[in-house]
């Protein structure tokens, strides 16, 4: 398998065109409540942030995206909002998060907020009113009388199953009316079919952009729309024969309930308003969009000819695809599945963690954890790390008894942990004292995992070489002008070792090579590229390779061990920082 990509940045008499900050971004999740905590209660919070800044820019971070921080019950820790406008008191307040903001800009670092626009907690002050029927507020959701059942009950106006199981509609009592729910029944989805909706919702991004933040993560894009009414309900959603269990939401097909074609549009309107703010001091507001859906539809999230929506439609391709048995030409399959359906004029992105999926050393291979990140820091363009990914954290067994995933929760003992998202959001390893210097509370809001005495960022930063060492040096050479600029062109030798080159003329090249294979294999360079120099230098290697950075290694004969990367490059030019 070959795939070439040409460069996109213009080069003109040996200068390049400037980028913008989040064209070669390296972005950082931050889970709030696992961070850092400052006032010893156990739970993370934005001081706490405040005070790790300094490590983010340290690591190379150029943003910083935040899991939801504003007002909620913590019926889904966040994701079930009862104030845009107002912090989460367990977090802070509007000083903590000022405070917050201005360490971002003193650092240079690039604050985005996590927008969760699909649905708000059942105890928003809109929601309240819209049971009253309030006349502001009564459309401000997606009501719905019902359709007449047996023995003279009213049943729901269509068969939607909730993302968390059961149906999508829960029947209100004051109001005398269903709503809908595509997520928990706490969490009643907006109508933005109004709009009024569709202008608060501008309105709260205005609020938050016109406190310095530089964008936004779109939560659960797909979801915005449902199809209309017809006929007095709702159209039925077809069976899809994957499971028998008619609660689980994959017993249909969301025809209906997800990527409708207003969803786009949407999408190109919040792009529209934070447009406005970077025409008025050119410093460009981003937007990155969550979207578990098809490729083609996730790219429809870029824009079209006539609009311009997210600079950072998350590419799940590998996330969502990639497992641990997966060989070199998986991996490079579904990195040319993205390549080939991006536009040319849009920038890639490469999303390999995140708080809803497995950590990379537990579901992709503990081996493999520089391996990924390598790929991570060398593909083109964009990078987006999961906190602890740089030091290689695991997931934590968590018991049923001290399990607090809603989505967990909602089953029961002897299945849980297919559903739980807490073995992913276990408290930052920051060193081997009490609560791994997360917190000195007696206890913690989950537990801090087993592992924290030998896996932590203090342990790393004084071993010879770890995995947060190599991230580190990948993190620093990819603002280099190769790993920039260069052109991509990817060889897959056998089944398991994958290679690609990246070069720009009169500087040099950089060659990347994954062995995903469990033995080692020589790397053979001369007889996949044209013109390789027989020897090259080691930039980094996995934490697994002996072989030391800097030294000169035979392009051909070079044996790379199982599970592991190599960085290796090979000037003619001088090869400077330039993003």
């Amino acid at each position: 398998m070959k795939i070439f990509i040409p460069l996109l940045t213009t080069l003109l008499v040996g200068l390049t065109t400037a980028l913008d900050w989040w064209e070669h971004g390296n972005f950082y999740q931050v889970y709030p409540r696992s961070f850092k905590d400052s006032d010893g209660d156990g739970i993370g919070d934005l001081d706490g942030i405040t005070e790790k800044l300094q490590y983010l820019k340290d690591i190379g971070m150029d943003g910083v995206w935040l899991s939801p921080i504003f007002s909620s019950p913590m019926a889904d820790f966040g994701y079930d909002i009862s104030n845009f406008r107002q912090i989460q008191t367990e977090y802070g307040d509007l000083d903590a998060f000022q405070r917050l903001s201005d360490k971002c800009k003193e650092l240079g670092l690039h604050l985005i907020l996590d927008f969760v626009p699909n649905h708000t907690s059942d105890q928003h002050e809109y929601f309240i009113k819209s049971v009253e029927k309030d006349e502001t507020y009564k459309d401000f959701y997606v009501w719905h009388p019902g359709v007449d059942g047996p023995n003279n009950t009213k049943v729901p106006p269509s068969n939607w199953i909730s993302v968390f199981r059961g149906s999508s509609w829960e029947w209100n009592e004051q109001r005398g009316e269903f709503y809908l729910h595509q997520f928990l029944k706490e969490q009643p989805d907006l109508n933005y079919r109004n709009p009024a909706v569709v202008e608060e919702m501008k309105n709260v991004l205005r609020y938050w952009l016109d406190r310095g933040v530089s964008g936004f993560r779109i939560d659960a894009v797909p979801y915005l729309f449902e199809s209309g009414e017809s006929d007095g309900r709702y159209r039925n959603e077809p069976e899809s024969r994957a499971t028998d269990d008619p609660e689980n939401p994959a017993y249909l097909t969301h025809t209906q309930t997800m990527d409708q074609p207003e969803t786009y549009d949407m999408i190109y309107q919040w792009r529209a308003v934070l447009d406005e703010y970077s025409q008025k001091d050119n410093r460009t507001r981003i937007m990155m969009t969550e979207g578990y859906t098809s490729l083609p539809k996730i790219i429809e999230f870029f824009g079209n000819a006539t609009a311009n929506g997210a600079q950072i439609p998350f590419n799940f391709e590998v996330i969502s695809n990639i497992k641990k048995t997966s060989t070199g030409a998986d991996f490079a399959k579904y990195v040319k599945n993205w390549l080939d359906a991006k536009p040319a004029n849009r920038r890639s992105n490469w999303v390999l963690g995140n708080h809803d999926n497995p950590r990379i050393g537990s579901r992709l291979g503990e081996n493999k954890i520089d391996l990924y990140n390598i790929a991570l820091q060398t593909l083109p363009d964009i990078a987006v790390t999961y906190y602890g990914e740089e030091i290689g954290m695991l997931d934590q067994w968590i018991p049923w008894n001290e399990t607090v995933d809603p989505a967990a929760c909602r089953s029961d003992e002897a299945t849980y942990t297919a559903y739980s998202r807490d073995p992913v959001r276990t408290p930052m390893q920051w060193d081997n004292e009490k609560n791994a210097g997360f917190s000195t509370a007696a206890k913690t809001w989950l537990q801090v995992a087993d592992n924290y005495k030998t896996l932590n960022v203090k342990v790393q930063d004084r071993a010879r070489k770890s995995h947060l060492k190599i991230f580190k040096k990948l993190t620093k050479y990819r603002k280099r002008q190769i790993l920039t600029e260069g052109d991509l062109d990817i060889q897959v030798s056998g089944e398991n070792l994958l290679v690609y080159k990246r070069k720009v003329d009169k500087v040099g090249y950089v060659v990347v090579a994954l062995n995903f294979g469990t033995e080692p294999v020589a790397l053979g360079l001369t007889s996949l590229y044209d013109g390789v120099d027989k020897r090259m230098q080691v930039v980094v290697s996995s934490n697994r390779v002996t072989t030391a950075d800097n030294a000169w290694v035979d392009a051909d004969k070079y044996r790379l061990i199982g599970e592991s990367g190599i960085v290796l490059q090979y000037l003619w030019g001088k090869n400077p920082i330039v993003s």
